[in-house]
Protein backbone atom coordinates (compact mmCIF):
# COMPACT_ATOMS: atom_id res chain seq x y z
CA UNK A 1 0.00 0.00 0.00
CA UNK A 2 1.23 3.30 -0.92
CA UNK A 3 -0.28 5.19 1.75
CA UNK A 4 1.47 8.66 0.75
CA UNK A 5 0.03 8.52 -2.75
CA UNK A 6 -3.34 7.63 -1.17
CA UNK A 7 -2.78 11.28 1.17
CA UNK A 8 -1.66 13.11 -1.62
CA UNK A 9 -5.08 11.89 -3.80
CA UNK A 10 -6.70 14.30 -0.89
CA UNK A 11 -4.44 16.68 -1.18
CA UNK A 12 -6.30 19.93 -1.70
CA UNK A 13 -9.29 18.57 0.64
CA UNK A 14 -6.75 18.31 3.75
CA UNK A 15 -5.43 21.80 3.30
CA UNK A 16 -8.39 23.79 2.77
CA UNK A 17 -10.24 21.68 5.49
CA UNK A 18 -7.16 22.21 7.92
CA UNK A 19 -7.56 26.17 7.27
CA UNK A 20 -11.10 26.26 8.01
CA UNK A 21 -10.72 24.21 11.48
CA UNK A 22 -8.04 26.41 12.11
CA UNK A 23 -9.98 29.85 11.74
CA UNK A 24 -12.04 28.82 14.40
CA UNK A 25 -10.81 30.54 17.40
CA UNK A 26 -10.90 27.52 19.95
CA UNK A 27 -9.40 29.67 23.30
CA UNK A 28 -10.58 28.57 27.00
CA UNK A 29 -13.33 30.90 27.45
CA UNK A 30 -15.02 31.12 30.78
CA UNK A 31 -16.80 33.74 30.49
CA UNK A 32 -18.83 31.93 27.34
CA UNK A 33 -19.59 28.81 29.79
CA UNK A 34 -23.01 27.09 29.59
CA UNK A 35 -24.52 23.64 30.08
CA UNK A 36 -23.24 21.66 27.37
CA UNK A 37 -20.56 24.36 26.52
CA UNK A 38 -18.54 23.79 29.71
CA UNK A 39 -14.71 25.64 27.91
CA UNK A 40 -16.62 27.99 26.19
CA UNK A 41 -18.59 29.04 22.99
CA UNK A 42 -15.09 28.71 20.68
CA UNK A 43 -14.28 24.97 21.95
CA UNK A 44 -17.67 23.85 21.48
CA UNK A 45 -17.58 25.18 17.87
CA UNK A 46 -14.68 23.68 17.14
CA UNK A 47 -15.96 20.35 18.84
CA UNK A 48 -18.96 20.52 16.97
CA UNK A 49 -16.96 21.16 13.31
CA UNK A 50 -15.59 18.12 13.89
CA UNK A 51 -18.06 15.54 15.15
CA UNK A 52 -20.62 16.95 12.20
CA UNK A 53 -18.07 16.43 9.70
CA UNK A 54 -17.48 12.57 11.03
CA UNK A 55 -20.85 12.17 10.74
CA UNK A 56 -20.96 13.28 7.49
CA UNK A 57 -18.20 10.83 6.29
CA UNK A 58 -19.86 7.89 7.67
CA UNK A 59 -17.93 7.46 11.13
CA UNK A 60 -19.82 6.73 14.37
CA UNK A 61 -19.78 10.01 16.08
CA UNK A 62 -20.38 10.89 20.43
CA UNK A 63 -20.68 14.62 22.15
CA UNK A 64 -19.96 13.60 25.68
CA UNK A 65 -21.80 16.54 27.39
CA UNK A 66 -19.39 18.83 25.53
CA UNK A 67 -16.39 18.34 27.50
CA UNK A 68 -15.13 15.99 24.82
CA UNK A 69 -16.13 13.75 22.04
CA UNK A 70 -15.28 10.68 19.47
CA UNK A 71 -15.49 9.92 16.27
CA UNK A 72 -14.93 5.87 15.80
CA UNK A 73 -14.92 3.47 12.78
CA UNK A 74 -14.44 -0.57 12.58
CA UNK A 75 -15.61 -3.66 14.45
CA UNK A 76 -13.82 -5.52 17.76
CA UNK A 77 -13.70 -6.17 21.38
CA UNK A 78 -10.27 -3.99 21.59
CA UNK A 79 -10.18 -0.28 21.23
CA UNK A 80 -7.60 1.78 19.42
CA UNK A 81 -7.30 5.14 20.38
CA UNK A 82 -5.90 8.83 19.08
CA UNK A 83 -6.09 11.04 21.70
CA UNK A 84 -5.86 14.52 19.92
CA UNK A 85 -7.69 17.81 21.34
CA UNK A 86 -9.03 20.76 19.89
CA UNK A 87 -8.34 23.46 22.68
CA UNK A 88 -5.36 25.85 21.73
CA UNK A 89 -3.35 28.27 24.16
CA UNK A 90 -4.09 32.28 24.11
CA UNK A 91 -2.14 33.65 20.36
CA UNK A 92 -0.15 36.28 23.08
CA UNK A 93 1.53 39.35 20.56
CA UNK A 94 3.82 40.02 18.18
CA UNK A 95 1.89 37.96 15.32
CA UNK A 96 3.03 38.80 11.67
CA UNK A 97 -0.12 37.66 10.62
CA UNK A 98 -3.94 37.01 11.56
CA UNK A 99 -3.00 34.10 14.40
CA UNK A 100 -6.70 32.57 13.13
CA UNK A 101 -5.85 33.42 9.67
CA UNK A 102 -4.43 29.90 8.68
CA UNK A 103 -2.86 31.92 5.82
CA UNK A 104 -0.57 29.80 3.94
CA UNK A 105 3.10 31.41 3.62
CA UNK A 106 6.01 29.56 1.74
CA UNK A 107 4.51 26.31 2.14
CA UNK A 108 3.55 27.00 5.90
CA UNK A 109 -0.21 27.09 7.30
CA UNK A 110 0.43 30.07 10.15
CA UNK A 111 -2.13 29.72 13.34
CA UNK A 112 -2.39 28.92 16.20
CA UNK A 113 -3.09 25.42 16.73
CA UNK A 114 -1.57 24.36 13.77
CA UNK A 115 1.14 22.26 15.07
CA UNK A 116 -0.77 22.35 18.95
CA UNK A 117 -2.97 20.39 18.12
CA UNK A 118 -5.56 21.26 15.58
CA UNK A 119 -3.61 20.51 12.54
CA UNK A 120 -2.39 16.77 13.46
CA UNK A 121 -6.18 15.91 14.84
CA UNK A 122 -6.48 17.03 11.03
CA UNK A 123 -4.30 14.49 9.97
CA UNK A 124 -5.25 11.63 12.12
CA UNK A 125 -8.95 12.52 11.07
CA UNK A 126 -8.00 11.64 6.96
CA UNK A 127 -5.63 9.34 8.29
CA UNK A 128 -9.46 7.03 9.36
CA UNK A 129 -10.76 8.34 6.69
CA UNK A 130 -8.32 6.95 4.20
CA UNK A 131 -8.12 3.53 5.92
CA UNK A 132 -11.86 3.84 6.07
CA UNK A 133 -12.49 4.72 2.53
CA UNK A 134 -10.06 1.45 1.47
CA UNK A 135 -12.40 -0.68 3.13
CA UNK A 136 -9.20 -2.33 4.62
CA UNK A 137 -10.13 -4.96 7.03
CA UNK A 138 -9.94 -4.57 11.15
CA UNK A 139 -10.43 -6.41 13.90
CA UNK A 140 -10.63 -4.07 16.79
CA UNK A 141 -12.66 -0.88 16.88
CA UNK A 142 -10.67 2.94 16.01
CA UNK A 143 -11.52 5.80 18.17
CA UNK A 144 -10.01 9.52 17.87
CA UNK A 145 -11.02 11.14 21.36
CA UNK A 146 -11.14 14.39 20.93
CA UNK A 147 -10.43 17.02 24.00
CA UNK A 148 -11.26 20.30 24.86
CA UNK A 149 -9.22 21.30 27.86
CA UNK A 150 -5.89 20.41 27.18
CA UNK A 151 -4.09 23.26 27.87
CA UNK A 152 -5.55 23.82 30.80
CA UNK A 153 -6.95 21.66 33.68
CA UNK A 154 -7.62 18.60 31.83
CA UNK A 155 -11.28 18.68 32.67
CA UNK A 156 -12.25 17.05 29.23
CA UNK A 157 -10.34 13.80 29.71
CA UNK A 158 -11.14 13.06 33.24
CA UNK A 159 -15.09 13.47 32.09
CA UNK A 160 -14.56 11.46 29.30
CA UNK A 161 -13.34 8.25 31.02
CA UNK A 162 -15.65 8.32 33.63
CA UNK A 163 -18.06 7.30 31.22
CA UNK A 164 -16.29 5.64 28.47
CA UNK A 165 -14.17 2.92 28.18
CA UNK A 166 -10.46 2.74 28.32
CA UNK A 167 -8.46 2.08 24.94
CA UNK A 168 -6.32 -1.07 24.74
CA UNK A 169 -3.67 0.89 23.04
CA UNK A 170 -2.86 4.35 21.75
CA UNK A 171 -1.38 7.22 20.78
CA UNK A 172 -1.62 11.37 20.62
CA UNK A 173 -0.43 12.97 17.79
CA UNK A 174 0.84 15.84 19.91
CA UNK A 175 4.71 16.05 20.41
CA UNK A 176 7.30 14.83 18.81
CA UNK A 177 8.32 12.12 15.84
CA UNK A 178 9.90 9.17 15.93
CA UNK A 179 8.40 8.37 19.48
CA UNK A 180 7.89 9.90 22.27
CA UNK A 181 8.34 6.87 25.43
CA UNK A 182 8.40 9.22 28.66
CA UNK A 183 6.76 11.97 29.35
CA UNK A 184 7.84 13.96 32.54
CA UNK A 185 5.35 14.87 35.48
CA UNK A 186 3.83 17.64 35.64
CA UNK A 187 2.86 20.36 38.62
CA UNK A 188 1.00 23.36 38.38
CA UNK A 189 1.94 25.54 41.79
CA UNK A 190 0.26 28.98 42.76
CA UNK A 191 1.92 30.85 45.69
CA UNK A 192 0.79 33.64 47.50
CA UNK A 193 3.85 35.88 49.20
CA UNK A 194 3.49 36.93 52.61
CA UNK A 195 3.27 40.66 52.53
CA UNK A 196 0.21 41.62 55.28
CA UNK A 197 2.85 42.51 58.08
CA UNK A 198 4.70 45.18 55.91
CA UNK A 199 4.13 48.55 55.73
CA UNK A 200 3.02 50.69 52.21
CA UNK A 201 6.11 53.13 52.65
CA UNK A 202 8.61 54.02 50.29
CA UNK A 203 9.71 56.50 47.30
CA UNK A 204 7.74 54.67 44.94
CA UNK A 205 4.60 52.73 44.61
CA UNK A 206 4.54 49.49 42.96
CA UNK A 207 1.00 49.41 42.64
CA UNK A 208 0.36 46.39 40.11
CA UNK A 209 2.36 44.39 38.21
CA UNK A 210 1.44 41.67 36.24
CA UNK A 211 2.62 39.16 33.56
CA UNK A 212 1.57 35.87 31.97
CA UNK A 213 -1.70 34.10 31.50
CA UNK A 214 -0.61 30.48 31.82
CA UNK A 215 0.89 28.37 34.05
CA UNK A 216 2.41 26.69 30.58
CA UNK A 217 3.84 29.40 28.40
CA UNK A 218 6.56 31.72 29.01
CA UNK A 219 5.01 35.06 29.75
CA UNK A 220 5.66 37.55 26.12
CA UNK A 221 4.22 40.58 28.04
CA UNK A 222 5.14 42.34 31.31
CA UNK A 223 3.51 45.44 32.67
CA UNK A 224 4.02 47.64 35.84
CA UNK A 225 2.39 50.47 37.64
CA UNK A 226 4.61 52.58 39.71
CA UNK A 227 3.41 55.93 41.58
CA UNK A 228 5.93 58.30 42.22
CA UNK A 229 5.85 62.29 42.07
CA UNK A 230 9.80 63.31 42.43
CA UNK A 231 11.64 60.23 40.41
CA UNK A 232 9.66 59.96 37.15
CA UNK A 233 12.50 61.02 34.65
CA UNK A 234 15.11 59.26 36.91
CA UNK A 235 12.93 55.97 36.74
CA UNK A 236 11.88 56.87 32.67
CA UNK A 237 15.54 57.23 31.51
CA UNK A 238 16.84 53.89 33.69
CA UNK A 239 14.11 51.91 32.16
CA UNK A 240 14.93 52.82 28.73
CA UNK A 241 18.40 52.16 28.90
CA UNK A 242 17.64 48.49 30.75
CA UNK A 243 15.48 47.88 27.50
CA UNK A 244 18.56 48.80 25.72
CA UNK A 245 20.99 46.54 27.40
CA UNK A 246 19.02 43.48 27.72
CA UNK A 247 17.89 44.10 23.83
CA UNK A 248 14.50 44.04 24.25
CA UNK A 249 11.36 45.63 23.39
CA UNK A 250 9.67 47.92 25.39
CA UNK A 251 7.90 51.22 26.56
CA UNK A 252 7.42 53.58 29.37
CA UNK A 253 4.75 56.38 29.68
CA UNK A 254 3.11 58.84 32.06
CA UNK A 255 -0.71 58.20 33.03
CA UNK A 256 -2.90 60.05 35.88
CA UNK A 257 0.52 60.62 37.22
CA UNK A 258 1.41 56.73 37.24
CA UNK A 259 4.84 55.49 35.60
CA UNK A 260 3.71 52.50 33.44
CA UNK A 261 6.46 50.34 32.31
CA UNK A 262 5.62 47.65 29.76
CA UNK A 263 8.37 45.18 28.65
CA UNK A 264 7.90 42.36 25.66
CA UNK A 265 9.36 39.26 25.77
CA UNK A 266 9.41 35.99 23.79
CA UNK A 267 6.76 33.09 24.98
CA UNK A 268 7.84 29.83 24.41
CA UNK A 269 6.16 26.05 25.92
CA UNK A 270 6.84 25.87 29.56
CA UNK A 271 8.64 22.24 28.97
CA UNK A 272 11.58 24.76 28.30
CA UNK A 273 12.02 28.10 29.37
CA UNK A 274 15.23 28.61 28.05
CA UNK A 275 13.53 28.65 24.68
CA UNK A 276 12.12 32.00 25.97
CA UNK A 277 12.57 35.36 27.18
CA UNK A 278 10.03 35.44 30.32
CA UNK A 279 9.31 39.27 30.27
CA UNK A 280 7.68 38.99 34.15
CA UNK A 281 11.03 37.55 35.16
CA UNK A 282 12.63 40.24 33.47
CA UNK A 283 10.84 43.07 34.54
CA UNK A 284 10.86 42.52 38.01
CA UNK A 285 15.15 42.38 37.61
CA UNK A 286 14.83 46.11 36.73
CA UNK A 287 12.27 46.83 39.45
CA UNK A 288 14.29 45.59 41.89
CA UNK A 289 16.88 48.13 41.59
CA UNK A 290 14.32 50.95 42.12
CA UNK A 291 13.91 52.35 45.60
CA UNK A 292 10.19 51.00 45.73
CA UNK A 293 7.69 50.98 48.83
CA UNK A 294 7.94 47.75 51.61
CA UNK A 295 5.42 45.66 50.16
CA UNK A 296 6.78 45.75 46.23
CA UNK A 297 10.27 45.72 47.01
CA UNK A 298 9.57 42.16 49.18
CA UNK A 299 7.62 40.86 46.56
CA UNK A 300 10.02 41.76 44.01
CA UNK A 301 13.22 40.55 46.51
CA UNK A 302 11.48 37.38 46.56
CA UNK A 303 10.55 36.89 43.23
CA UNK A 304 13.95 37.67 41.66
CA UNK A 305 15.85 35.18 44.99
CA UNK A 306 13.53 32.21 43.70
CA UNK A 307 13.65 32.11 40.34
CA UNK A 308 15.85 34.58 38.37
CA UNK A 309 18.34 33.01 35.79
CA UNK A 310 16.85 29.79 37.14
CA UNK A 311 14.77 27.62 35.31
CA UNK A 312 16.11 24.57 37.27
CA UNK A 313 14.90 24.84 40.62
CA UNK A 314 18.20 25.02 42.05
CA UNK A 315 17.15 27.70 44.66
CA UNK A 316 13.93 26.12 45.21
CA UNK A 317 16.30 23.01 46.31
CA UNK A 318 14.23 20.72 44.02
CA UNK A 319 16.71 19.92 41.48
CA UNK A 320 17.18 16.65 39.52
CA UNK A 321 18.17 15.08 36.58
CA UNK A 322 17.79 11.49 35.16
CA UNK A 323 19.25 9.87 32.26
CA UNK A 324 15.53 8.86 30.80
CA UNK A 325 14.18 12.36 30.83
CA UNK A 326 17.05 15.07 31.99
CA UNK A 327 16.55 18.15 33.71
CA UNK A 328 13.75 19.15 36.18
CA UNK A 329 12.30 22.52 34.57
CA UNK A 330 10.70 25.30 36.38
CA UNK A 331 8.39 27.88 34.41
CA UNK A 332 7.05 31.17 36.01
CA UNK A 333 3.99 31.58 33.52
CA UNK A 334 2.04 33.94 36.18
CA UNK A 335 2.54 37.13 38.11
CA UNK A 336 0.15 39.18 39.86
CA UNK A 337 0.91 41.91 42.45
CA UNK A 338 -1.67 44.25 43.85
CA UNK A 339 -0.55 47.68 46.02
CA UNK A 340 -2.34 46.16 49.24
CA UNK A 341 -0.30 43.10 49.02
CA UNK A 342 -2.46 40.63 47.23
CA UNK A 343 -0.85 38.43 45.12
CA UNK A 344 -0.19 35.49 43.27
CA UNK A 345 2.43 33.68 41.30
CA UNK A 346 1.59 30.40 39.23
CA UNK A 347 5.01 27.97 38.38
CA UNK A 348 4.72 25.01 36.35
CA UNK A 349 7.02 22.52 36.89
CA UNK A 350 7.90 19.39 35.15
CA UNK A 351 10.12 17.09 36.75
CA UNK A 352 11.86 13.60 35.67
CA UNK A 353 10.20 10.13 35.60
CA UNK A 354 12.47 8.88 38.43
CA UNK A 355 11.48 11.69 40.62
CA UNK A 356 8.29 11.75 43.51
CA UNK A 357 6.16 14.74 42.76
CA UNK A 358 5.17 14.25 46.94
CA UNK A 359 8.83 15.37 47.64
CA UNK A 360 8.68 18.53 45.14
CA UNK A 361 5.49 19.51 47.04
CA UNK A 362 6.85 18.68 50.88
CA UNK A 363 10.07 21.03 49.83
CA UNK A 364 7.65 23.91 48.31
CA UNK A 365 5.40 23.64 51.50
CA UNK A 366 8.90 24.96 53.69
CA UNK A 367 9.34 28.02 51.43
CA UNK A 368 9.79 30.86 53.52
CA UNK A 369 7.23 33.80 54.13
CA UNK A 370 4.81 31.90 51.39
CA UNK A 371 1.87 30.00 50.98
CA UNK A 372 0.71 27.23 48.42
CA UNK A 373 -2.62 28.08 47.24
CA UNK A 374 -2.91 25.49 44.68
CA UNK A 375 -1.23 21.91 44.20
CA UNK A 376 -1.86 19.34 41.02
CA UNK A 377 0.43 16.79 39.94
CA UNK A 378 0.06 15.09 36.50
CA UNK A 379 2.62 12.01 37.31
CA UNK A 380 5.25 11.30 34.99
CA UNK A 381 4.20 8.23 31.94
CA UNK A 382 6.67 5.60 31.06
CA UNK A 383 6.26 2.85 28.53
CA UNK A 384 8.66 -0.13 28.26
CA UNK A 385 10.65 0.35 24.53
CA UNK A 386 9.59 -3.86 24.26
CA UNK A 387 5.77 -2.90 24.07
CA UNK A 388 4.10 -3.77 20.87
CA UNK A 389 2.62 -0.54 20.49
CA UNK A 390 5.94 1.00 20.46
CA UNK A 391 7.31 -1.74 18.19
CA UNK A 392 4.38 -1.83 15.57
CA UNK A 393 4.76 2.37 15.35
CA UNK A 394 8.96 2.21 15.03
CA UNK A 395 8.58 -0.42 12.17
CA UNK A 396 5.80 2.25 10.55
CA UNK A 397 7.98 5.29 10.63
CA UNK A 398 10.72 3.70 9.94
CA UNK A 399 9.12 2.39 6.36
CA UNK A 400 7.34 5.80 6.07
CA UNK A 401 10.59 7.74 6.25
CA UNK A 402 13.52 5.50 6.44
CA UNK A 403 15.01 6.71 8.90
CA UNK A 404 15.91 5.21 12.67
CA UNK A 405 13.15 5.29 15.05
CA UNK A 406 14.79 6.73 17.98
CA UNK A 407 12.79 6.68 21.40
CA UNK A 408 13.11 10.17 22.98
CA UNK A 409 11.56 11.69 26.04
CA UNK A 410 9.83 14.91 26.48
CA UNK A 411 8.80 17.59 29.25
CA UNK A 412 5.79 18.13 27.64
CA UNK A 413 2.32 16.36 28.87
CA UNK A 414 0.68 15.12 25.89
CA UNK A 415 -2.85 12.99 26.13
CA UNK A 416 -0.99 9.77 25.90
CA UNK A 417 -0.45 9.91 29.96
CA UNK A 418 -4.06 9.63 30.08
CA UNK A 419 -3.53 6.18 28.65
CA UNK A 420 -2.60 2.71 30.17
CA UNK A 421 -0.40 1.96 26.59
CA UNK A 422 0.23 5.32 24.68
CA UNK A 423 2.72 7.22 23.50
CA UNK A 424 3.11 10.23 21.61
CA UNK A 425 3.31 9.96 17.95
CA UNK A 426 4.26 13.13 16.11
CA UNK A 427 3.90 15.70 14.45
CA UNK A 428 7.20 17.53 14.62
CA UNK A 429 9.48 15.81 12.24
CA UNK A 430 13.49 16.02 13.73
CA UNK A 431 15.18 18.93 12.61
CA UNK A 432 12.43 21.26 12.46
CA UNK A 433 11.88 24.19 14.52
CA UNK A 434 9.50 23.96 17.54
CA UNK A 435 6.80 27.04 17.38
CA UNK A 436 4.63 25.67 19.70
CA UNK A 437 2.79 28.31 22.13
CA UNK A 438 4.96 30.98 20.46
CA UNK A 439 4.02 33.95 18.29
CA UNK A 440 3.89 32.67 14.13
CA UNK A 441 3.02 29.20 14.98
CA UNK A 442 3.12 27.15 11.45
CA UNK A 443 3.34 23.36 10.39
CA UNK A 444 4.71 22.97 6.99
CA UNK A 445 1.99 21.59 4.62
CA UNK A 446 4.27 18.84 3.43
CA UNK A 447 4.88 17.85 7.02
CA UNK A 448 1.31 17.73 7.52
CA UNK A 449 0.68 15.24 4.68
CA UNK A 450 3.53 13.32 5.50
CA UNK A 451 1.89 12.78 8.80
CA UNK A 452 -1.32 11.88 7.67
CA UNK A 453 0.36 9.10 5.59
CA UNK A 454 2.36 7.88 9.18
CA UNK A 455 -1.22 8.14 10.69
CA UNK A 456 -2.54 5.99 8.55
CA UNK A 457 -0.66 3.04 8.17
CA UNK A 458 -0.16 3.34 12.00
CA UNK A 459 -4.25 2.96 12.34
CA UNK A 460 -4.10 0.10 9.89
CA UNK A 461 -1.61 -1.85 11.43
CA UNK A 462 -2.46 -1.66 15.30
CA UNK A 463 -6.35 -2.37 14.08
CA UNK A 464 -5.74 -5.05 11.48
Amino acid sequence: MNWLEEVFKRKEEIIQETQSFLRIKSVLDEETKDLGTPFGKGIQEALHYLLEKGNRDGFGTKNVDGYAGHIEMGEGKELVGILCHIDVVPEGDGWSVDPFGAEIHDGKIYARGALDDKGPTMAVYFAMKIVKELNLPLSKRVRMIIGTDEESEWRCVDHYFKQEEMPTIGFAPDADFPIIYAEKGIIDVKLSVHLHHLSGNGKTMLTSFQAGRRFNMVPDYAKAILKNGEHKVDIETSFKTFLQNEGVNGVVKVQNNNLILELEGISAHAMEPNNGVNAGMLLAKFLQRQDLDEKGKYFVDWLVTHFQHDTRGKALQIAFHDHISGDLTVNVGIIRYKEDGENEIGINIRYPVTQMGEEIHQRLKKLENATITHFSDSKPHFVDKQHPLIQTLKRVYEEQTGEEAKLISIGGGTYARALKAGVAFGPLFPGREDVVHQKDEYIYIDDLLKATAIYAQAIYELAK
